[in-house]
């Protein structure tokens, strides 16, 4: 078992994998920008360096200071949570090229995986089903751009090879408005990913947003541990996840675990790692894969019983996976709501003093968070303070102490998005759990 681990994040994550560390007997080491001093985990973490100043760029994405805090802490390994350098290939291999172990996939899966055009192609090699698309980039002869477009049906959605988080993508609803929609969405991409690759696939109206979690260690075993919808999401960003997707089945589960296993064997897969899907008509389409923890992590944990930073530890380890498939067992139902500190109704961040904070409790209830009560939510991050999540032996039963969670919790000095969460909880669609992933976005009227 590595020994000491140098985590490479901030916030809620990076408690959650100091928790795990320290469960294993892992020695920690917290970095942090002058800005999070007190974060909790820096607090408690058994060592701390500072690596810069607020603006990630000087800290959180620097990796010569990430990486020379682990020289001068003697870290053995380094784990990058999720965001920032997480899924940075080049992190992934400075890390290793310095003698330490990346708690993650190898770099070149990273790099594969990163570029969506080469994922596709990979995933369809592994037999993954996919969007129907242009099977690769795109080029600058408009007249080819069309005849891809309509042999796929319009509309199309035009996106961005290096593109995440939903940006660098456009929806194309005729002929008319693909030449224009294709050199925006190019130069966007050139601007925020410095990769000006555009690829093309077909819009579906209707879908879930549908992932699969997976771990796979370096003796060629790997697992899935279910899956977990992820539709409720607005600008592309997930609000609420669950587990497991409401309506799919013990057997359609079963078959597209198998083919995301077969897919990680395929590649040498190590790690956590999820496979995303839309979903529609009873059919999985492969979007991308996240090659590292996902921030939805809790509701799988809380189904399955599996720990799964404490399996990323154990795979950087060297050390098998502590479960086969067979002894994976899905039980009950978890619903995760992420707490932002930002205006319900304007959706715009508010960072500030939290003069109060009460976290909501009972059976059942979850809470990851990094808050306490006198603690300032800086404006140079992601506006996510924690998550709650409410399991249940029911998805009613989840929803229900879901509710009572949300009434429970308790933030004063900034606005959270708390009202938005209850009024999509008590929403009639969603309590069905129809809702796909334009529910939130109609909604809000955006």
């Amino acid at each position: 078992m590595l020994d000491k681990v140098l985590i490479a994040n901030r916030g809620e994550i990076a408690l959650r994998i100091l928790r795990a560390c320290r469960e294993l007997g892992i020695a920690t080491v917290a970095v942090h920008s002058t800005e999070d001093r007190n974060l909790s985990h820096v607090l408690l973490a058994d060592e701390s360096v500072c690596i810069g100043p607020p603006q990630p760029a000087e800290s959180y994405l620097n990796m010569p200071a990430i990486i020379s805090a682990a020289e001068v802490t003697d870290a053995v390994g380094i784990h990058p949570g999720y965001g920032f350098l997480s899924e940075n290939a080049d992190f992934a291999e400075r890390v290793e090229q310095s003698g330490f172990t990346f708690i993650g996939p190898r770099a070149e899966t990273i790099r594969i995986m990163g570029d969506k055009v080469s994922a596709i192609k990979t995933m369809k090699k592994a037999g993954i089903p996919c969007v129907p698309g242009s099977d690769g980039p795109i080029g600058h002869d408009n007249e080819k751009n069309l005849e891809i477009a309509e042999r796929i049906g319009f509309p199309v959605m035009v996106k961005a090879s290096g593109g995440g988080g939903g940006r660098g993508m456009r929806v194309v609803k005729s002929a008319k408005d693909l030449e224009a929609a294709v050199n925006l969405t190019r130069k966007e991409a050139a601007a925020a990913f410095g990769n000006d690759a555009l690829y093309m696939e077909r819009f579906m109206p209707h879908p879930r947003h549908i992932e699969i979690q997976v771990l796979a260690d370096e003796h060629g075993n790997a697992i899935h541990l279910g899956e977990r919808d992820c539709s409720t999401q607005r600008r592309h960003q997930k609000v609420i996840e669950e587990a497991p997707a409401p309506g799919i089945t013990d057997k359609q589960r079963e078959d597209i675990g198998r083919i995301c296993i077969d897919a990680c064997l395929a590649i040498d897969y190590r790690g956590a790692g999820t496979f995303e899907f839309l979903y529609q008509d009873g059919e999985f389409f492969f979007i991308e894969m996240n090659t590292r923890v996902q921030v939805e992590h809790p509701v799988t944990e809380e189904i399955t019983g599996i720990d799964i930073v404490k399996e990323q530890l154990r795979i950087a380890s060297g050390l098998p996976l502590s479960f086969t498939q067979k002894e994976v067992v899905i039980s009950g139902h978890a619903i995760e709501c992420r707490l932002n500190a930002e205006d319900p109704e304007s959706l715009l961040p508010q960072p500030g003093l939290v003069t109060q904070w009460h976290a909501p409790g009972g059976p059942g209830v979850r809470v990851d968070s990094h808050l306490y009560s006198g603690y300032k939510v800086p404006p140079y991050y992601d506006s996510m303070i924690g998550k709650i999540i409410c399991y249940g032996r029911t998805r009613e039963v989840a929803l229900a102490r879901m509710r009572n969670a949300l009434a429970e919790v308790v933030v004063e000095g900034i606005k959270t998005n708390v009202p938005l969460l209850d009024d999509i909880c008590r929403d009639p669609l969603f309590v069905r759990g129809e809702n796909d992933i334009h529910f939130l976005t109609k909604k809000l009227g955006l």
